[in-house]
């Protein structure tokens, strides 16, 4: 069930760190860059469902005390008012995103029963969002079960299970249609060894079950050998690797250390980035970027948590790290980087932390807790 493809092996192999850059470990695009450190951003935000408004108003505050050349252009998207089968999503809406070229999304939650696309899956449709990266990296402060985590899942956004095709065969009986094209395989393996490559990651690792799924997955499989095998003849040093599923999920359980990215079909991808979350302590702190080559909407994938909305319980770290995944693609490394820095000590210190994470603290507080350090 493992493959391994190797140009020059690092000394490091499998297991190594050393070589890999904290500075960049979160960088996203290595193909362009978007923006300019002179240039003043708009971002489209949509603060979205429950807690969303509470911890995007947290990451504006924190952006407008760094001073950050960001300028905001607010989109509220009212499930309320939309009539069952309608999109979810205005045309307005969508151009926003691709006229300023950048997105913040808090958590949306769409209506069941009703009809409704996904918001999530027609975001991504009709930006053309083909890759989602998550990047899973133990906090400092934050005591979990593993303390040297640091992994990225790359995810193929547009197809696979989620592709929608499902239609009743017979009563009793659903037929859901998966659907794997050379065009996105290749075109999320390419992305996944060029983020490998411009980030100092050591190895990429295809994630399939092509042991079942031999057409879908084996096509998917024999996309990212041909990226892998490119790679290896221009004397690249990255490695390659092959992992079931189910291995994958058992290995990163067991020792999350043993793997470093991890490239794979939709459904997997959601799957995996969520159990890569639980290894550094949940959703709330997991940061996470949808990348096209039109945009980029950064988000978090926790849900709208309705049960303290409006109390301002809510831990607004997994939106606020998506956003600084976002300033690092506009090349706004150093306060990318100085407010970072606050989280990271404000965490360590444990004077405040909002509930989901063992403290007490309001969002207001924690929010306050890190502008403060960043001033120090």
């Amino acid at each position: 069930c493992r493959l391994i493809l190797q140009g020059c092996r690092t000394s490091n192999g499998i297991l190594g760190r050393s070589s890999r850059s904290e500075k960049s470990s979160i960088l996203l695009h290595p193909f362009r860059s978007l923006g300019s450190t002179r240039q003043i951003h708009t971002v489209t935000l949509f603060p979205g469902d429950g807690i969303g408004p509470e911890i995007a108003e947290s990451v504006q505050r924190i952006f407008a005390a760094a001073e950050l050349p960001i300028q905001w252009e607010e989109h509220v998207i009212d499930v309320r008012k939309a009539k069952p089968g309608e999109d979810l999503v205005s045309r307005e809406a969508l151009d926003s995103v691709l006229r300023n070229g950048w997105a913040l999304k808090g958590p949306m939650e769409t209506p069941i029963g009703k009809g409704h696309r996904s918001l999530n899956l027609t975001l991504r449709k009709e930006l053309g969002l083909y890759a989602n990266v998550r990047p899973a990296r133990s906090f400092p402060g934050v005591k979990t079960l593993y303390d040297n985590v640091n992994v990225v899942t790359v995810r193929e956004n547009t197809e696979g299970e989620y592709s929608g095709l499902e239609h009743v065969v017979y009563p009793g009986v659903v037929e859901s249609l998966k659907v794997i094209t050379r065009q996105a395989s290749t075109r999320i393996a390419e992305y996944a060894f060029a983020y490998a490559t411009s980030n100092n990651r050591t190895t990429v690792t295809a994630v399939h079950k092509a042991s079942v799924m031999r057409l879908s997955d084996g096509l998917f499989l024999q996309c990212c050998r041909e990226v892998a095998e490119r790679y290896a003849a221009r004397g690249s040093t990255l490695r390659y690797e092959e992992l079931l599923l189910d291995n994958a999920a058992s290995f990163l359980v067991a020792n999350p250390a043993r793997l470093d990215v991890m490239v794979m079909p939709n459904l997997y991808g959601d799957i995996i980035s969520d159990l890569c979350a639980g290894l550094i302590g949940g959703l709330g702190l997991t940061p996470s970027c949808n990348i096209g080559e039109q945009c980029v909407m950064a988000e978090a994938v926790h849900g709208t948590a309705p049960d303290i909305a409006g109390q301002g319980k809510a831990n607004p770290t997994a939106l606020l790290m998506s956003g600084l995944m976002m300033l690092r693609h506009m090349e706004l490394h150093e306060p990318a980087d100085r407010i970072e820095k606050a989280v990271f000590q404000v965490l360590t210190d444990g004077k405040y932390r909002t509930g989901d994470i063992g403290g007490s603290s309001s969002t207001k507080e924690y929010t306050d807790a890190i502008i403060g350090a960043m001033k120090e």
